[in-house]
């Protein structure tokens, strides 16, 4: 019998898309690794021990400044220059000390049963869900602490700077609605020459589909040894952002700290 924590991704594409050809889904399952993540998956861990178990099994080190703050629930919104790591750090960070935490994050995600309890899913690819509104709405109305990376999406090489794109501003809008603070990361890492490059193509040649999300388990699994830094911001009130600039604005002003942390 199938192990129920190891994941099938020919399976999980087949769910979304139905005529992928079975050539594209074999050489996805070899490209993520699929029999190497499956070996810490069977073990069965789940919510914050399934974060802090798959940074032991890749051997990866966290350095960090600052502390997390007492009190919340809050908001922690962070860049996003791994695409994995990052957030399996930083979910561990924010709930080493019991405290519930949730990721709004990738719905591919929420296919890994022991890190789906902690996943607020939303579509990247294919079809927006029709619950995404209320999925967010619930998180945010919830006593849950809420990590985001507002970009949305990995971080990409510009102008020879590895940095997110602009931020989305939905989670200052839900942050101020349900009056949480604000508590920025600032994650320091980058991923490979080749994921920048594959990178540069997808905007060359205008591809609507994220290409090098499909690299991203590759860069994880390349990354095992690996040593990253955080560094933790002070809370920002959610009175502070007030009437006198755009939320868009106020969020790339939030960005802007994050990275001069």
């Amino acid at each position: 019998m199938p192990n129920p924590y190891e994941i099938d991704i020919e399976q999980v594409i087949r769910s979304r898309f139905p005529k992928a050809p079975g050539l594209l889904t074999r050489f996805i399952r070899r490209l993520i690794h699929q029999d190497f993540l499956n070996g810490f998956f069977r073990q069965g861990f789940t919510g914050i021990e399934f974060c802090h178990e798959a940074l032991k099994y890749l051997n990866i080190r966290i350095q960090v400044e600052g502390t997390i703050p007492q009190g919340g629930p809050y908001t922690f919104v962070s860049n996003h220059p791994l695409g994995g790591i990052d957030g399996l750090a930083l979910l561990d960070l924010i709930g080493s000390d019991g405290r519930d935490v949730k990721l709004l994050g990738n719905d591919f995600l929420a296919a890994i049963k022991g890190l789906a309890p902690m996943i607020v899913p939303i579509s990247k690819v294919g079809m927006q869900s029709r619950s995404l509104k209320s999925n967010i709405d619930q998180a945010f109305g919830s006593n849950v602490n809420m990590l985001v990376c507002p970009a949305g999406k990995v971080s990409r090489k510009t102008g020879g700077v590895i940095q997110d794109q602009k931020w989305a501003k939905t989670f200052l809008q839900k942050s101020i609605e349900t009056r949480r603070d604000i508590v920025p990361m600032h994650f320091i890492g980058e991923n490979s020459r080749r994921f920048y490059r594959i990178g540069r193509m997808e905007k060359f040649f205008h591809l609507r589909f994220p290409l090098g999300m499909l690299f991203l388990p590759d860069e994880m699994y390349r990354a095992q040894g690996s040593t990253y830094r955080v560094v933790i911001g002070r809370p920002i009130p959610y009175q502070t952002f007030d009437s006198s600039k755009s939320l868009n604005d106020w969020a790339q002003d939030i960005r802007k700290t994050v990275y001069e942390l």
